[in-house]
């Protein structure tokens, strides 16, 4: 299913679309320097993932931690984020989404918008477009594309959590259960909005601003 409109696809149960943002990575291939503290703009790139999350309409916001959370905290304004702390993080993202997700258990939003700290190509414009597509159903179940491949941000409607956070295993994340719900899954085109490159080595620092 790929979406082409500007409607939400089901009005099921309103209720507000919570930023989940991944930021545990030890960034083993980045000489161990944690993902959430590289410098963007000035600031902690778990920073401009935060602010990210918040302007494309996503409240509330939980940042879930692991390399260096102490120092994560002291050197981040995460002020109004719920901070989650996944001792397990050297077992994979797999790991952080199922902290994040158990994190939210209590919230009453609907669905869940998923980023990863190391994508700061991807802005609030795509965040937006795919929590619009979405709509509000708690069975929502939605991807971004770029050029067809489908990408981050994925938002998780609200009923789906527990089967996702069972699946999410290693690197995976919930890429299992999107592969296995493929024909419920809304498709948003964001190529022309965002790009869904990864901080991941060395090579890639030079995308990051100042």
């Amino acid at each position: 299913m790929t979406y082409e409109a500007d409607e939400p696809t089901d009005p099921e149960l309103p209720g507000a679309v919570a930023g989940l943002l991944l930021a545990a990575g030890g960034g083993r291939r980045l000489g161990g320097r944690p993902k959430a503290l590289l410098r963007h703009r000035g600031r902690p790139l778990v920073e401009h993932a935060v602010r990210t999350l918040r302007a494309g309409g996503c409240d509330p916001v939980h940042v879930v931690l692991g390399a260096a959370a102490d120092r994560v905290c002291a050197e981040a304004d995460l002020t109004g984020c719920v901070v989650v702390d996944n001792p397990h993080w050297t077992q994979g993202m797999g790991s952080s989404l199922r902290a994040g997700l158990t994190s939210l258990a209590g919230a009453s939003a609907s669905s869940a918008l998923v980023v990863l700290v190391d994508q700061p190509g991807i802005g609030a414009r795509a965040v937006s477009r795919v929590r619009e597509a979405a709509g509000a159903s708690r069975h929502a179940l939605a991807a971004a594309t770029y050029a067809g491949e489908r990408g981050h941000p994925v938002l998780l409607g609200a009923a789906r959590w527990p089967d996702v956070a069972r699946e999410a295993r290693g690197d995976q994340g919930a890429k299992g259960y999107l592969k296995r719900h493929q024909g419920e899954l809304v498709l948003v085109e964001c190529g022309d909005v965002a790009e869904a490159y990864d901080i991941d080595v060395e090579g890639d620092l030079w995308r990051l601003e100042g």
